[in-house]
């Protein structure tokens, strides 16, 4: 009380008048609570880029990640970051999945306002990250690397019915009704003008499919010319259409793009159309591409290209061991290279000399296959083919449905053909080739272009691996351009490849490979973008790095531009710092081409510091 009176003097005088008071604030005091105590020493610090002797470390900068999104506000984290660092980096806002939409499209408008903030405050950005497998937008990339539509004459499309309402089979209104029921006279579907606006089902629980385009076809006079509106799809995913009659039956048609839905309706909708409907049938539609069939190789380098595996094609001559077959360049037909195999005489067996053509696909019984190749021998001789697993391995004595019978002169044999039942639960992949058929005599055996396919009927067809590298160079371009155009060169470092290292394995030259969808668990592979499997080990950061410095150029960077190849477990020492040491071999790889330039390693360190090294045991 006596504190309001010092307050409020006046109301104090008004209540009482010539009283005397004692006004002085009695002593009371408040500790400060421990929270707010226990950091009261910070008040004896300065800013934390005070600390850097700029006359011995100029080109020092201290950064900090931080949410642009919270940055842009000019709050707390705009004067942490303008206070105390040089430098910032984006926690998501310049990664993939942030700004590539599911359809490709591209927005910027972060990063734009980020880099102007940024540019105001005097704060520089480190770029992070313009390639990474995880943070990707799946549905995208995986969208462009789809299976592709094959090819056709739009006319030689063939019309699949997904639903037909016959409306003379009908005695009573079937569909949910809203609000007027029509009625069945003389095999038809009626409506009548109830006098107000209105609308009823004509069709439900139609299978359709997501993104599909589907016709509705109906055979429907009205008693006046007119037209209602057609609706498609499913509560919430509707599309309208109109639909004009006359006075005459007649077929009439419309379209509807890209369902939404995996089962729809159709409502009509007169309206207020004065007059009568009659509705004999009606039919949806969509228009497919023929299905035909699509033969995939699952043989490598069946032309025999000299310098590529030829782990496929074994040859086993008696009396040695199983190797793959040598190439003989020029020596097949018309100018294609092939393989030879000699076969001994007064041979005890017919698979005394055998020839293998092994997949790494496991064939199932009854799967149909297509196989090919050409073939000759220094004189006439027949042969027997076994089903095996793996090369050696026999557990079926007949294979092709006919043998081939080698002459001396090039021939072609194909075949369309199933594998045998008795494959059944084997694990069949492989054709064996008996060439001691004529045990009595030695000839020398030659194969060329053996190809070895599956057989199935679709109407699309996947990418080649060339076609995927392609399309997904031509998107990391897109992508690096367009960050590059919206950063407008003030960005002058960049993570440039993020994470690439895998942390186990062998590349065949005894360091780590990369990051793959082969090399990771099932839920990473499904859930990242492993670009370096289809763009390649070497040219995926070639790619990128080529695309940086291109677009930085293009669009106003004149400061030097560095790239970093930022990794983690760098730092690590269970493995004698192999990651370090695998990171250090790949960047030769990548700047082999006397091109491709990596300005330094960017490394995430989880460092621990151990007194005892017992303690490790």
């Amino acid at each position: 009380m006596k504190q309001y009176m010092k307050l409020l003097p006046v109301l104090a005088l008004g209540l009482a008048m010539g009283s005397c008071v004692d006004d002085a604030i009695l002593p009371y005091s408040v500790e400060k609570p421990e929270n707010v105590a226990q950091y009261e020493y910070l008040k004896d610090y300065n800013v934390l880029k005070s600390y850097i002797d700029r006359s011995q470390h100029p080109n020092f900068k201290l950064g900090l990640a931080a949410a642009v999104s919270d940055f842009v506000k000019h709050g707390v984290v705009y004067e942490t970051v303008t206070t105390n660092f040089d430098e910032m980096t984006a926690g998501n806002a310049m990664k993939y999945a942030s700004i590539v939409g599911d359809d490709g499209t591209m927005n910027f408008s972060t990063v734009s306002s980020f880099v102007d903030e940024a540019k105001a405050a005097g704060i520089t950005i480190y770029g992070h990250t313009l390639a990474w497998h995880a943070q990707q937008n799946l549905t995208y990339l995986n969208g462009l690397i789809a299976d592709k539509e094959i090819e056709v004459n739009p006319s030689d499309k063939e019309e699949k019915q997904d639903a037909y309402v016959d409306y003379s089979t009908f005695t009573s209104y079937p569909f949910y009704v809203m609000g007027y029921e029509p009625v069945f006279e003389n095999g038809c579907l009626v409506s009548r003008y109830p006098g107000e606006w209105y609308q009823y089902f004509v069709a439900d629980q139609i299978p359709t499919t997501i993104g599909q385009t589907y016709k509705l076809t109906a055979y429907i006079k009205g008693s006046a010319p007119g037209t209602l509106n057609a609706q498609f799809g499913n509560w919430g995913a509707l599309v309208d259409r109109p639909l004009s009659f006359n006075e005459d039956w007649q077929e009439v048609s419309v379209e509807f793009d890209n369902c939404q839905v995996e089962s729809s309706f159709i409502v009509f909708q007169p309206g207020t159309f004065e007059g009568d409907i009659n509705i004999k049938w009606l039919k949806v539609t969509h228009s497919e591409t023929p299905t035909v069939e699509i033969y995939t190789d699952v043989l490598e380098n069946g032309e025999m290209v000299v310098g590529k595996p030829m782990n496929n094609f074994i040859v086993r001559e008696h009396g040695k061991a199983d190797v793959p077959g040598t190439i003989l360049e020029g020596q097949g037909p018309d100018g294609k290279n092939c393989i030879s195999i000699t076969s001994i005489s007064a041979a005890e067996n017919t698979h005394d000399t055998q020839f293998f053509i092994t997949s790494d696909k496991v064939w199932e019984a009854g799967e149909q296959y297509r196989i090919s190749f050409w073939y000759k021998a220094t004189a006439e001789a027949p042969c027997e083919t076994q089903c095996h697993t793996t090369p050696g391995s026999y557990f079926h004595w007949a294979m092709l449905p006919a043998n081939p019978t080698f002459t001396t002169e090039w021939k072609h044999y194909e075949t369309i053909s199933t594998i045998p039942a008795e494959a059944a639960g084997k694990g069949m992949q492989t054709i064996a080739f008996n060439l001691n058929a004529d045990k009595e005599n030695g000839h020398t055996y030659y194969f060329a272009d053996i190809h070895w396919e599956t057989v199935e009927k679709g109407n699309t067809i996947p990418l080649t691996p060339e076609e995927k590298k392609d399309t997904l160079t031509w998107a990391m371009n897109n992508w690096v351009e367009g960050m590059m155009k919206a950063t407008g060169g003030y960005v002058t470092a960049w993570d440039v490849v993020n994470e690439a290292i895998s942390g186990g394995g062998d590349n065949g030259e005894g360091f780590y490979p990369l990051q793959s969808a082969s090399n990771v668990s099932a839920d990473d592979a499904n859930n990242n973008f492993y670009w370096q499997d289809y763009l390649g080990n070497e040219d995926y950061v070639r790619i990128v790095v080529a695309a940086a410095r291109k677009y930085y150029a293009d669009n106003g960077g004149t400061e030097p531009l560095k790239l970093f190849i930022n990794d983690y477990n760098l730092e690590s020492w269970w493995d004698g710092n192999k990651k370090a040491q695998s990171l250090v071999h790949w960047i030769e790889k990548w700047e082999a081409d006397g091109v491709t330039k990596i300005d330094g390693i960017g490394t995430q360190m989880h460092v621990s510091y151990i007194l005892n090294e017992r303690v490790l045991l």
